[in-house]
């Protein structure tokens, strides 16, 4: 097939695609409503709780399924777009074929099939479960000690909504994303496209703003809204099962490169990695609230954190949803990546992860296509990102940074003498 026919095929095989992908909201589906937080936590005051058991809904997507089957056998698996499509279509399936198995066994199956386990190797050897404890242990000894008054003073979800709206519209120079409240959101946020949703009556921090800003808006919604803006792929705007390390793990490297990271942020990211491992090895919904409340969150929040852990499995214990295991694996894939960007004189590529939602192979085979302009490079960027040089400057200390071993450096004065 000619390459302007090649293009052509795909673009009509994506476009089927997004539309029979468009009714498979994995999360949405999955998660429970803000009743079952009430019901337990009433429980849970009376000394009585009871392990939620969230009756979902029966779907049914064979349709869907049979028409991504026959997009991923129509595909080119040798051109770039084919194996996108034949990945992408695949995990669609299994996206669908978790939400028809909603509150059983199997949805454990399906959502490492998709995300992976705590004990996936990360790159340079450790586990996420490994690297989820490193940042555990760093956490209990340094967070008291880091953590300023200043830093604790709670902000409203009414106030940070305004202040969220005010710099979207700042960076947008218009109303192109909108913040709203949502009573019924267990998440603490949860963005689109083009609206991100607080839950109401939340209570942040002058870290969430930022972390909202840059994870959320400036990675989420960016990569929608310029996905939206690809004539040849319009999945791109699409939340595919397959980009969610990647998304997460930019998310992530956006908040850690901009200094919108703190370690509590890195501590609630690791505890939700040992409470999936927790619940796979046996343990159930009330052993993990548990554990979420020793570790010094309130009993909401530890209740939110245990639900991303039984979203769509039984509560009894067994059984997890383990999606949470990407942040910690995609964010360092993401930190290597951009390392290997700038050492290969590729720092364009990490400008182009932003075109759309895509994996960091992806971004590789697509090069070609944006060279040719089948692809168009994303029309929205993050400060961070659009400025190369800076980003060159903070990668290229990473990289020697990386070289020095701390186990060699044998005491405080051999420090204090450099």
């Amino acid at each position: 097939m000619a390459g302007t026919d090649a293009i052509a095929h795909h673009a009509a095989l994506d476009a089927r695609m997004a539309r029979a992908a468009k009714p498979i909201r994995l999360l949405s589906l999955a998660s429970w409503p803000a009743s079952e937080q009430q019901a337990f936590l009433d429980g849970w005051a009376r000394g009585n709780p009871a392990l939620p058991d969230y009756q979902y809904p029966k779907h049914d997507f064979s349709e869907a399924r049979r028409e991504l089957a026959a997009i991923a056998a129509a595909a080119d698996p040798t051109h770039p777009l084919g194996q996108y499509l034949v990945e992408s279509a695949q995990g669609w399936v299994l996206a669908a074929e978790l939400l028809e198995h909603l509150g059983t066994r199997q949805v454990t199956d399906l959502s490492i099939a998709l995300f992976g386990t705590p004990e996936q190797t990360l790159p340079g050897g450790a586990t996420t479960r490994e690297a989820a404890n490193h940042f555990l242990l760093v956490a209990d000894e340094l967070d008291r000690e880091l953590i300023a008054a200043s830093e604790r003073v709670e902000i409203s979800a009414t106030a940070l909504a305004l202040r969220l709206q005010s710099e979207l519209d700042d960076f947008f120079d218009a109303r192109v994303i909108a913040v709203e409240l949502d009573p019924d959101l267990i998440a603490k946020a949860a963005a689109g496209a083009t609206r991100i949703r607080l839950r109401a009556g939340a209570a942040f921090s002058d870290y969430d703003l930022q972390q909202l800003l840059q994870h959320e808006a400036f990675v989420h919604s960016l990569t929608a809204l310029n996905g939206q803006q690809q004539a040849v792929l319009p999945s791109l705007a699409l939340s595919s099962p397959r980009v969610t390390a990647t998304q997460e793990g930019l998310a992530v490297f956006a908040e850690q490169i901009t200094g919108s990271i703190d370690i509590e942020r890195m501590k609630r990211v690791s505890l939700r990695i040992e409470a999936v491992a927790m619940a796979l090895e046996g343990a159930d919904f009330l052993q993990v609230f548990r554990y979420f409340l020793e570790s010094g969150q309130s009993e909401v929040e530890s209740f939110t954190s245990a639900q991303r852990v039984f979203r769509g499995v039984p509560t009894t214990g067994g059984a997890a949803f383990t999606k949470d295991t990407v942040y910690l694996r995609g964010l360092i894939g993401v930190h290597t990546f951009f390392r290997w960007a700038l050492k290969h004189r590729k720092l364009r590529l990490c400008r182009l992860l932003f075109a759309g939602k895509m994996t960091l192979a992806d971004v590789q085979r697509f090069e070609p296509l944006f060279d040719s302009g089948d692809l168009k490079e994303p029309r929205w960027l993050p400060a961070w990102v659009a400025r190369a040089n800076g980003l060159a400057g903070t990668l290229a200390f990473s990289l020697f940074a990386n070289r020095i071993r701390l186990e060699q450096v044998v005491s405080a004065e051999s420090v204090a003498d450099l």
